[in-house]
C-alpha cells in the first residue's frame, strides 16, 4: 500500500526486511529439522505475495510515471512537487481517475489510450512468479542449484531500478543519467517482459546454499558474496541491479566451466 501511496522507498524497504525474514525462515528450519510439506507449501505462498505481487506494484507505480514521462517529455516535467513521494501521489491518483471515471463526463484527463493500458505490463512480474514458484516445488533438479531466476532476485533487480529512479532523479552525475534512461516507458517494458521469462527459462544458476565451506568447490557463492558487498559499498542503492546481473554473468561463467570439465572426464 505506501507504493501505491508514492512511497517506492519504503516499498523497497519492506521488501528487504521481507528478504531477511525469508532467509531467516529456511535458515531455522532447516537448524531445527522442521521442513514439513506445508511449511514449504506456506513458504511459497508467503513469496509470491513478497517477491511477485509486490514488486509489480513497484514496478506499476514507475509505470504510471513512465507514461507521465512519455507523455511530458521528462522527469523533470513530471515531478514538479516538492517532494519525490507528493508528486508520485498526485501522478497515482490522477492515473486512478482517469482509468475509473469516465472521460467524457469532465474532469482532468492526463492518461488514456496506450498510457492507461501500460502499467497492466507489470501483471507479467506476479503472473510468472506464480509459475516459478510452482515449478521450483515440483522439480526435484533444485536441490543445489536453481533452474530458472528466483523470485527474490528478481524482486532485487526491479528494487535496484525503483531505487535509483527514487535516489537518482535530482542527483548529479550517473545516478541521475539512469533515472532518465529506465524510467522510459521501452526500456521498462522490456526489462519486465525479460526478467519475468527468466523466472521459468531453463538456466541452470547458482544457489547460495553451502554443502561445504571449501573455496575451491564454492568459488562461485563466493565471488558473488564479496563482490556484492564492494557493489554495496561502493554503489550503495544503485548495486542491487548490479548484483542480480553479476549472479546471473557468474551462473552462465559456472555452467560453461562445468561442461568444459564434464568433457574433459569423458574424453
Amino acid at each position: 500500500m505506501v507504493s501505491l501511496n508514492g512511497r517506492l522507498d519504503l516499498g523497497v524497504l519492506f521488501l528487504i526486511i521481507a528478504m531477511i525474514l525469508d532467509f531467516l525462515d529456511g535458515f531455522v528450519a532447516r537448524m531445527l529439522n522442521q521442513q514439513a510439506e506445508i511449511g514449504k507449501q506456506l513458504d511459497s505462498l508467503a513469496d509470491m505475495v513478497s517477491f511477485g505481487v509486490a514488486p509489480g506494484v513497484l514496478v506499476f507505480v514507475m509505470f504510471i510515471v513512465s507514461s507521465a514521462v512519455q507523455i511530458s517529455g521528462s522527469l523533470a516535467q513530471t515531478l514538479v512537487y516538492p517532494t519525490m513521494g507528493s508528486s508520485m501521489s498526485n501522478l497515482i491518483d490522477l492515473y486512478f481517475d482517469n482509468l475509473l471515471v469516465d472521460q467524457e463526463a469532465g474532469g482532468q484527463v492526463f492518461f488514456q489510450g496506450w498510457s492507461i493500458l501500460l502499467p497492466f505490463v507489470s501483471l507479467f512480474i506476479p503472473f510468472f512468479s506464480m509459475f516459478r514458484l510452482a515449478k521450483f516445488n515440483l522439480d526435484t533438479r533444485q536441490s543445489d542449484q536453481f533452474i530458472g531466476l528466483p523470485t527474490p532476485a528478481n524482486a532485487m533487480f526491479f528494487m535496484g531500478i525503483t531505487l535509483t529512479l527514487w535516489y537518482g532523479f535530482g542527483s548529479d552525475g550517473i545516478g541521475a543519467v539512469l533515472a532518465e534512461v529506465l524510467i522510459r516507458e521501452q526500456v521498462l517494458m522490456t526489462l519486465v517482459v525479460v526478467f519475468s521469462a527468466m523466472l521459468i527459462a531453463e538456466l541452470p544458476l547458482i544457489s547460495l546454499k553451502f554443502k561445504t565451506f571449501d573455496f575451491q568447490k564454492n568459488w562461485d557463492r563466493y565471488t558473488l558474496l564479496i563482490s556484492g558487498l564492494l557493489l554495496i559499498i561502493l554503489l550503495q542503492y544503485f548495486a542491487l541491479s548490479f548484483i542480480v546481473l553479476l549472479y546471473l554473468l557468474l551462473s552462465i561463467l559456472r555452467f560453461f566451466i562445468s561442461k568444459s570439465n564434464s568433457n574433459e572426464i569423458q574424453s
